[in-house]
């Protein structure tokens, strides 16, 4: 009995020492605050007196690294630490390799039997791609030109800004976020260029001195005199959407044209139609009545109407006087009752006198009506 009370003795003897020697360490300097890019390695230090038997390292609350004044007890290579001699005082130091979004939070280092302990912050950025639309453009000598240049996939957002290498007259630039996309922004560079050059994109992180860049060549040319005739000469966005909605509204009036157009035919065509019908009737009437007034007169006759072929027939059926007679008979002389033949009365008889005289020989027709 009385050598396992000694036993115990010693023992709590010796805890108590190692508790008085750890209580007489403590943590000099904590690790401080940084901010890495996506994939690169994070370092925390943490300067320690000498005298210490456990250090322990925690990413938001887990430990995930311990080192021993032998050995470090490593449970994930993602941690790994190294250590450092600096006059009485030791310094651990904890590497983060490829350091990723998840890894951003509070790192904490502390002591074993020790109410202090060291903290700071883990802030990861992301550098995403830089882009532009083409790597070289032609432009227009003293014609204004627009360059384009994309960060796309950024945490935070980078500062964007322009280095201009070439001859020019004036030059703006404003950059923006992207509405539909919050990791991306968009610079546009508006210059008038009188040379060739070159023009850079640069985006620089926040909080970092790291930044990234790309170039455009800007080749230079003068504007043909017959370019506005030639086939091929391509029309700004605006003439052609102006262009495409000229043609609509002008084919549209055209059809509105046609369609009133055939409203007025077919309606004059209709009144012409009808007028004619009109006429026709009218006509027609006309043409009944003219028939039954020729009707009614065709009973009555003209009897002071006479042709001249029964006159020639009946002067020639006169008895024929003697041709030897050398002198004309008087023009009083007649013949008493041949007239009272000629003047009876009859339809179609009329009195009639003739003279026939043999020198000169002319013959001389006289009616009498």
């Amino acid at each position: 009995m009385e050598g396992r009370c000694q036993s115990v003795l010693a023992t709590l003897v010796v805890l108590a020492g190692l508790a008085a020697c750890g209580s007489g360490n403590e943590i000099i300097e904590g690790p401080q605050n940084i901010t890495v890019l996506k994939g690169s390695e994070a370092r925390f230090n943490c300067t320690i007196s000498q005298g210490w038997k456990l250090i322990m390292w925690a990413l938001k609350g887990t430990v995930v690294l311990s080192i021993t004044p032998t050995e470090s007890i490593i449970t994930n290579d993602h941690f790994t630490s190294a250590s450092y001699e600096e006059g009485d005082n030791f310094i651990s130091e904890m590497i983060i390799h490829d350091v990723q979004l998840s890894d951003a939070g509070q790192i904490k280092c502390s002591l074993q039997n020790s109410d202090r302990d060291g903290s700071a912050f883990l802030s990861v950025q992301v550098m995403g791609p830089l882009l532009t639309p083409e790597s070289s453009l032609v432009v227009i000598v003293d014609e204004p030109c627009n360059v384009t240049c994309r960060a796309s996939g950024w945490t935070p957002l980078p500062d964007l800004s322009w280095e201009i290498g070439v001859p020019m007259s004036h030059s703006s630039y404003y950059s923006i976020p992207e509405p539909k996309d919050l990791q991306s922004a968009v610079s546009i560079l508006t210059l008038t260029p009188q040379g060739n050059g070159t023009v850079t994109c640069v985006a620089e992180m926040k909080g970092l001195y790291v930044q990234k860049s790309v170039t455009v060549n800007l080749t230079v040319v003068q504007l043909p005199l017959d370019s506005i005739d030639k086939p091929g000469t391509s029309l700004p966005t605006w003439a052609i959407v102006l262009l495409a909605v000229s043609l609509s509204l002008l084919f549209i009036l055209i059809v509105v044209l046609i369609i009133i157009f055939c409203c007025c035919v077919s309606r004059r065509e209709k009144k012409e139609s009808s007028y004619q019908s009109e006429i026709r009737k009218s006509a027609s009437v006309k043409t009944n009545k003219d028939t039954s007034g020729t009707k009614l007169k065709s009973g009555n006759e003209n009897y002071g109407y006479s042709s001249h072929e029964p006159r020639t027939t009946k002067a020639a059926s006169l008895p024929a006087k003697s041709s030897d007679s050398s002198f004309p008979e008087p023009c009083d002389r007649r013949q008493p009752h041949q007239g009272s033949d000629h003047h009876q009365p009859g339809p179609a008889s009329h009195p009639q006198v003739s003279f026939r005289v043999t020198s000169p020989k002319k013959v001389r027709n006289v009616t009498l009506v």
